[in-house]
């Protein structure tokens, strides 16, 4: 089971010029090529805290463990932390857990274009930049995804600490602080950071 910290915000519309050309900026470091997939979501009205879905072959279950409250980085930016506990079951047949086996609802296909990178955390307080594909002990990844759910377009941009328990606050703060220490952009607002299943049940009701 993979536990993780992590903050999202979800803005409605394409992707802002203004927001790609700032996460592209080569001081940020390493960033991996656009992944496009679709994900396939068990759509769960007003359940905050849990997410189920199939992704590339395999299912993924997400639950909420708690509530951290918010952070702020300067005056543009604040928003909602959580922890989050994965489980993920893969058929090594490749029989099971297919998107074309479950059409129409309650299952609900969000198409995606992700931009990610990848930050270690070493001793508490100093980051590196490292591929995306790189294996570590404590960091955090950076995304931003473009969004496609019943026509309509969203975009989305998360930061999501993964390591030791005690020390999955202290990654993403450190990451979080790193990364909008020259962010001049788009506001991103508590009202608009949650997770998928309260996005979900936004788009869909």
């Amino acid at each position: 089971m993979l536990i993780t910290t992590e903050l999202r915000w979800f803005k409605p519309g394409t992707l802002p010029k203004e927001i790609s050309q700032w996460f592209q900026q080569d001081h940020l470091g390493d960033l991996a090529p656009p992944e496009e997939r679709e994900d396939v979501y068990l759509y769960t009205p007003r359940c905050e805290y849990m997410g189920i879905k199939l992704r590339q072959g395999r299912l993924e279950i997400k639950w909420r463990k708690a509530e951290l409250g918010n952070l702020r980085f300067g005056d543009q930016v604040e928003g909602k932390v959580e922890k989050w506990g994965k489980w993920l079951c893969e058929d090594p047949t490749q029989q099971s857990f297919q998107t074309q086996d479950v059409v129409g609802k309650p299952w609900v296909s969000v198409k995606k274009k992700r931009s990610q990178r990848k930050y270690q955390v070493i001793s508490g307080e100093s980051i590196v930049a490292v591929s995306v594909n790189q294996s570590i002990d404590q960091g955090c990844n950076v995304e931003i995804t473009q969004l496609s759910v019943n026509g309509n377009d969203w975009w989305s941009f998360a930061f999501e600490a993964f390591g030791e328990d005690d020390y999955l606050m202290n990654n993403l703060k450190a990451v979080a602080s790193d990364v909008f220490k020259n962010y001049q952009g788009f506001q991103l607002q508590t009202q608009d950071s949650f997770a998928y299943p309260s996005w979900l049940s936004m788009v869909i009701e």
